[in-house]
């Protein structure tokens, strides 16, 4: 089964909730910065890490983003899932 890349980007209300999200990341991929993963996982996986999220986050107040970077050499388009709050893209501004 294909491995996909994901960077994984979290931003929790609550400090216990942001541990055990971080706890549970750490098993799926390695640390980029504070908040942020590299996980690569297969369908099954990935559809794990997902399901042990929600049960920690508060979809209300809490975000996580799985940005699918593709398999090696891939050079498809990004796709950016978020799970929590709803994820809608920004307008890039130039600010000089």
């Amino acid at each position: 089964m294909p491995r996909i890349r994901y960077l994984v980007c979290y931003d929790i209300a609550d400090p216990k909730r942001l541990r055990r999200v971080a706890k549970v990341l750490e098993a799926y991929g390695r640390r980029l910065q504070l908040s942020v993963f590299e996980c690569s996982l297969d369908k099954q996986r990935y559809t794990q890490a997902k399901t042990e999220l929600a049960e920690i986050l508060n979809h209300a107040e809490d975000q996580v983003l799985f940005v699918s970077l593709g398999t090696s050499g891939d050079d498809s388009s990004i796709l950016i899932e978020a799970m929590g709050l709803s994820y809608t893209g920004r307008p890039r501004v130039t600010v000089i």
